[in-house]
């Protein structure tokens, strides 16, 4: 399980960072995406998928364990 950081951009999209892969790509849909429920399944724009257990809606940018699938 690597560690990630997510992180808003300018443009309002969320950035999915993997220090170890040197792998920086937007995320395209998250499963939970509200204030009570946040996570779950991460589609990245490549076509990756990761899986964040879902929480509470973090505060950003924030560094987290994410499975990739």
């Amino acid at each position: 399980m690597p560690s990630v950081m997510i992180r808003q951009t300018a443009d309002g999209k969320l950035s999915f960072y993997v220090a170890k892969k040197d792998l920086e790509e937007t995320i395209d849909t998250l499963e939970f995406d509200s204030a009570e429920k946040w996570g779950g399944e991460v589609k990245l724009e490549d076509g990756s998928l990761f899986y964040i257990d879902p929480m509470p809606a973090p505060k950003l940018p924030m560094t987290i364990r994410a499975k990739k699938l």
